[in-house]
């Protein structure tokens, strides 16, 4: 399945930062946006209003796999069920970006590029702790009974064993001496 991600450039009311880069939405694509290449990351600029910019990011490709099941479980059983989008911000753009919106996104000094798109709390944990930037935007009602869907028919929890407190398993000693006393 294909996605698109769109990012946005948040004006905000700061001193020390007047921005600041968060995926706002998840969207498939069923090829309805205009990209110059099929298979790779490929920007472009939608417009700006008084909140900030939109930028669209095309090319995200989301395969679910079974052993990361339990993630995906962890994710729709949650309050609110999320995409997550890891991103960086980029310096070297050529490569991301549309030829019509190229020469505006160099007038920054960098971009935020998303990178991947996943579904699965535990890898967007490995991917945190990893380093990297990687923000919850919410799933809609239709993703999350798909993802859902999925679960149902590939999850199955790991029985839970149950493990002897340490004070039970006894020290290691001769056998007739564990239970003698002075007399």
């Amino acid at each position: 399945m294909r996605f698109a991600v769109l990012m946005r450039k948040q004006h905000l009311d700061n001193p020390w930062v007047s921005y600041r880069w968060v995926p706002h939405e998840v969207l498939p694509d069923f090829g309805q946006f205009i990209t110059t290449s099929s298979n790779a990351i490929t920007g472009q600029f939608l417009g700006r209003d008084a909140e900030g910019e939109s930028w669209l990011f095309t090319g995200f490709e989301l395969n679910l796999f079974l052993d990361e099941a339990e993630g995906y479980y962890l994710n729709v059983s949650a309050t609110k069920p999320s995409w997550f989008v890891m991103w960086r911000l980029e310096e070297d753009i050529d490569c991301y970006i549309d030829a019509e919106s190229l020469e505006l996104a160099k007038a920054e000094s960098t971009i935020a590029v998303p990178h991947r798109i996943c579904v699965s709390y535990n890898e967007a944990a490995r991917l945190l702790d990893g380093g990297e930037s990687v923000d919850a935007v919410p799933m809609s009602d239709n993703h999350t009974t798909w993802l859902q869907e999925y679960v149902d028919e590939h999850y199955r929890p790991e029985p839970k064993k149950r493990h002897k407190p340490a004070s039970f398993k006894g020290a290691e000693c001769p056998a007739g001496e564990r239970w003698q006393t002075d007399s």
